[in-house]
């Protein structure tokens, strides 16, 4: 009896350290996703981005698509330009100039008016750190956390809890054998429907100046569907500073 309670008691002893030393760290997570996407070298070496694509909106009354242009540049200054033609679905020609210099945000909207951006919209654009928020997470006043394993669609992923100062919790679900991005669940405050659950699957990653980027987005909420088609990504090119500016009233 002495002797099964042993050998009990070290295949116990033996099973915790396999688990133990299999467990991983949000930090670890974190650096492999990091060496995944192209590494802290690479991402180094950008100032700025420039996409160019095509935006699609699913509607009641049909899908409507436009081009958009999204400029980004260090630490966390960007400027998106939508254009879409409504008239199919009953509306008209829209322009979203949305812009924001890393302090301030305002948005030249033809659809539902300028306005100055505030709350919760304000303080998620300035979570957003070019070109990846957790590469200084800890500086920015961030903590992660990691959730363990859960199924994203078809793939396991880590679960990343990443909670700023202020601003929205983020949900980042990492693939558990490419340590890619699968998707983003966060809350986003939007103009007519207050704080609403979204969910930002990325895919068709391409490599881009040693960087691994998605070609494809789909953010999906009880409000609305709408995704990005990719057709050119730029790095690195002279940005008019004025572009993430509030327009001088005239």
């Amino acid at each position: 009896m002495k002797t099964l309670s042993r050998r009990l008691f070290l295949a116990a002893l033996l099973l915790g350290w396999v688990q133990g030393a299999s467990a991983q760290t949000a930090d670890e997570v974190i650096e492999k996703h990091l060496t995944a996407i192209g590494g802290r070298a690479a991402l180094a070496k950008l100032k700025s981005r420039t996409i160019t694509g095509t935006m699609t909106i699913s509607t009641p009354g049909g899908d409507v698509s436009g081009p958009i242009e999204i400029v980004t540049q260090a630490p966390n200054k960007s400027r998106t330009l939508l254009k879409m033609d409504l008239t199919a679905v009953g509306g008209g020609p829209i322009v979203i100039d949305q812009r924001f210099d890393g302090n301030t945000g305002y948005v030249l909207d033809t659809l539902q008016g300028d306005r100055d951006i505030s709350g919760n919209q304000l303080d998620n654009m300035r979570n957003a750190e070019f070109p990846n928020p957790l590469l200084n997470y800890k500086a920015m006043g961030m903590t992660a956390k990691l959730g363990g394993k859960e199924k994203a669609g078809a793939r396991d992923a880590y679960v990343l809890i990443l909670e700023p100062t202020s601003g929205s919790v983020v949900r980042q679900y990492l693939d558990a054998a490419t340590y890619l991005p699968i998707q983003v669940v966060m809350t986003i405050n939007m103009l007519q429907f207050g704080d609403v659950e979204q969910t930002t699957e990325f895919s068709d990653f391409r490599d881009v100046d040693g960087v691994k980027i998605p070609f494809l987005t789909k953010a999906t909420s009880s409000v609305q569907t709408m995704s990005i088609a990719i057709t050119k990504v730029e790095h690195n090119m002279k940005i008019d500073e004025a572009l993430f500016a509030k327009p001088a009233a005239k």
